[in-house]
């Protein structure tokens, strides 16, 4: 029963990882739509994106696939949107 509801949580956990980390790609559009990185703050950006490195380094050293995958696309987005914010501030 627990490898059951285990199994159905990391599917929740994908889903939940991956809709946390698409805040970073609706930033980028944002400022793509705006042509301005004005309203972003680049002190808290950074943060949330050590922040999401850093579970992707934990995810590596405990060898958990939901960590490592789901954050590998938020280390993707938030670098797209670094780039925008640099580029529109």
């Amino acid at each position: 029963m627990k490898q059951k509801v285990l199994k159905y949580y990391q599917h929740y956990m994908y889903l939940m990882g991956f809709a946390g980390h698409f805040v970073f790609v609706l930033q980028a559009l944002k400022i793509w739509q705006t042509k301005s990185s004005a309203d972003v703050s680049l002190s808290a950006f950074l943060v949330c994106f050590w922040a999401t490195c850093s579970w992707f380094l934990y995810g590596l050293l405990i060898d958990n696939p939901v960590l490592i995958r789901v954050n590998i696309f938020g280390i993707v987005a938030g670098t797209i949107c670094l780039g925008m914010i640099v580029a529109y501030a």
